[in-house]
């Protein structure tokens, strides 16, 4: 990402146009990590429980609420 994490989710929401994309829990998993590099954390969050809706893996979805724990607990404290 040479125009740093600021650049990230407006290049991934341009690559979302692609149905399959779309439908993985990949997409929103991305999107709130970068959110999260970027400390909007509300948005950071709501985009991880969209992830948690989508994903069927175990160790996948167990991973995103490990991560959106993560956020909440952050935003709690700042």
């Amino acid at each position: 990402m040479a125009d740093g994490a600021a650049a990230g989710p407006a290049v991934l929401q341009a690559s979302a146009a692609a149905r399959e994309l779309q439908a993985s829990h990949r997409y929103p998993a991305v999107r709130a990590e970068l959110l999260a590099r970027l400390d909007r954390g509300g948005e950071a969050a709501a985009a991880y429980r969209v992830g948690i809706d989508l994903v069927t893996a175990p160790a996948e979805r167990r991973f995103l609420l490990r991560r959106l724990d993560e956020i909440t607990s952050e935003d709690r404290f700042s």
